[in-house]
């Protein structure tokens, strides 16, 4: 559902004067850059003729220039103090921090988080105007044009908080189509590696994404590996593994729990995948099996079906819309949300979520989603196993986990 302004407070034309330069930060990864589409585009319905640039990541240069909706890519970098990319020197960053300052913008908006560190950081910019989100007792940089951060919400819901400020517009929490924008080209360089490791023509394959950027958020891969044996039981398809290339140690442990499960029915592709390729595969998967990270926002955004464990996460700020389609399977120990990158304990809130669900699940989804005219159709209802959920299944018993 769209969501208005939810504060009384509404900047007018008048109290902004013109708009022609606008510059957003928002230097994060995938699935969060995925999150700040409804507002990005909210953003440019408020100013359609502005120039919009966005602040960012430099992986995130392409996606942009596909996106439509912003103007202009600069590549943030870094700052001490935020974890996703390590800061470049003084001398670069304050290079930076003048060439901003010569852009002469007349509106800057802080669509990075709570605004602790990067409130500072946009300042500095010299903006006319600066929009931001601020912590509680925290002085904003303008009060007029920033709220406090939402300690609840979805992603998307909490960044439309701050674009209703600027009134005339809601923001679409979920996202709408051309938000991963594939080509032709993109479907092409999956088909093509599929073939090459020999991929059987006309079999439907699920993607499994063992890996995440923090090991705290990861789910054993033995149990991936648990997952993908069972439902390649029951369907005939092919388990993709997908991962970036610092991901291998991971993905290998996923692929050699899946040993001898016939000729091209586990494919490896790790580190394999560019960015779109990897879209590409989830597009075109039957299923997707993942951690809650990028991969997972893929499949809302282009419509795959998908089963989420999510470890230490925020489960609403980041569950994906259309439970229909997506289905996050999490425990609530105490200790989340976790802000650890590696778990200090036993990793309750990974250990507590049991492989039987997750196959419940896919093979739900998987039933529910076949389309009549699949080659390989879903297996009746009558074969899913049936796991009780008052105790745990015979599962073979898992080795101590290196990844953890």
């Amino acid at each position: 559902m769209p969501t208005p302004c939810a504060d009384p407070r509404v900047v007018t034309d008048t109290d902004l004067g013109p708009v022609r330069r606008v510059v957003v930060l928002r230097a994060l990864m995938l699935g969060d850059m995925l999150c700040a589409v409804p507002a990005l585009r909210a953003l440019r319905r408020r100013f359609p003729d502005a120039h919009i640039a966005l602040v960012g990541l430099p992986w995130a240069r392409e996606w942009i220039a596909r996106l439509g909706c912003v103007d202009e890519f600069i590549a943030f970098p870094g700052h001490p103090g935020l974890p996703e990319q390590a800061p470049q020197d003084e001398a670069a960053r304050a290079a930076f921090g003048d060439a901003m300052r010569s852009r002469s913008w007349d509106l800057a908006v802080q669509l990075h988080g709570s605004g602790r560190l990067t409130n500072a950081v946009v300042s500095d910019w010299g903006a006319r105007h600066v929009a931001a989100f601020h912590e509680p007792g925290c002085a904003p940089p303008e009060p007029l044009l920033s709220v406090p951060w939402p300690a609840q919400g979805s992603e998307a819901a909490r960044l439309a908080r701050l674009i209703g400020v600027f009134g005339g517009t809601e923001v679409d929490e979920h996202l709408a189509e051309n938000v991963f924008p594939l080509r032709a080209s993109d479907r092409e360089a999956a088909r093509a590696l599929l073939q090459q490791h020999g991929a059987a023509p006309g079999r439907p394959w699920i993607c499994l994404h063992a890996g995440a950027q923090w090991p705290s958020r990861r789910w054993p891969p033995a149990r991936f590996a648990q997952v993908g044996r069972a439902l390649a039981a029951v369907h005939d398809v092919t388990l993709v593994l997908t991962g970036v290339a610092s991901e291998s140690s991971v993905v290998a442990a996923v692929e050699a729990a899946l040993q001898g499960l016939g000729s091209a029915r586990c494919i490896n592709l790790v580190g394999q995948t560019p960015l779109w390729t990897v879209g590409a595969l989830i597009e075109g998967a039957s299923l997707l099996v993942s951690n809650d990270t990028g991969v997972s926002h893929i499949a809302a955004a282009l419509g795959t079906p998908s089963v989420v464990v999510s470890c230490g996460a925020e489960v609403a700020r980041w569950t994906p819309g259309r439970p229909e389609l997506h289905r996050v399977l999490w425990a609530d120990v105490p200790c989340r949300p976790c802000m650890h990158a590696r778990c200090p304990t036993a990793h309750e809130c990974a250990m507590a979520v049991w492989p039987m669900d997750v196959v419940d699940h896919a093979l739900s989804l998987l039933d529910e989603t076949s389309r009549p005219e699949d080659p390989h159709p879903a297996s009746h209802p009558c074969l899913r196993p049936h796991f009780p959920h008052e105790q745990e299944p015979a599962w073979p018993r898992l080795p101590p986990d290196p990844f953890l």
